[in-house]
């Protein structure tokens, strides 16, 4: 089985809309630890999601804590209006980041809000040896960001290693999560190397039995 320590996010950006209410239900009962909500602006990424109403409308379907991954210029901006929607997490990019510690210190004055900044394919963890201490999780992007379905690029394997050895090295409390293109087949080696959250979009929303697909996490061993 998995060990309690590994978080599974379903991802409602390959969720049903129309149905998302049920859906995160759904994941809710068949164990899920997350919900992981992708905040795109059509300008970091060329794609639009949500904003702040909709992950206050999720907030209030369910008491699984919220994983917003910001994906958006000028994170800053927003970063109140997220939090006080119920975001619980919050992930901004690297990329994005002018003033990167300035964005992570705002983020940590919210009190319970987890800090995080995600990295895209082609951005070194090096980036980060800085700020690390400061962050309670890294978002490690397995795909390049903008849209569900893709296939999870295999050389991240090296990166999460990497990743993992600079946080023992430094003895530091900070979470790795992935995501992008993770299902039950690929989960087992994205721990390995050293993963602690996984966020899973196609692999859940869209399989027959949503449930099962959540179990299916669940039950791994590893």
């Amino acid at each position: 089985m998995l060990s309690e320590r590994i978080k599974i996010a379903p991802s409602i950006l390959s969720a049903d809309f129309s149905n998302l209410k049920s859906q995160i239900k759904m994941v809710e009962e068949a164990g899920a630890d997350l919900i992981h909500i992708d905040v795109m602006d059509g300008h970091f990424v060329p794609n639009i999601t949500v904003g702040p109403m909709i992950v206050k409308a999720v907030n209030d379907i369910t008491d699984l804590p919220l994983d917003v991954h910001l994906m958006i210029s000028n994170p800053d901006f927003f970063l109140s209006e997220f939090v006080n929607s119920g975001a619980d997490y919050i992930s901004v990019h690297f990329e994005t980041c002018s003033h990167l510690h300035q964005t992570v210190k705002k983020i940590k004055s919210f009190k319970k809000v987890k800090a995080g900044v995600a990295i895209n394919p082609n951005t070194s963890i090096t980036n980060l040896e800085d700020i690390l201490p400061e962050l309670d999780f890294v978002l490690v992007m397995s795909v390049n960001p903008g849209f569900s379905g893709q296939l999870f690029i295999t050389n991240t394997l090296e990166k999460i290693s990497s990743m993992k050895k600079m946080i023992n090295e430094r003895k530091l409390l900070v979470e790795i999560e992935v995501d992008g293109g993770i299902n039950p087949k690929n989960a087992k080696e994205v721990i390995k190397a050293g993963a602690t959250i996984l966020v899973a979009g196609n692999s859940i929303f869209k399989q027959k039995d949503i449930q099962s697909a959540v179990r299916a996490f669940k039950r791994l061993e590893v």
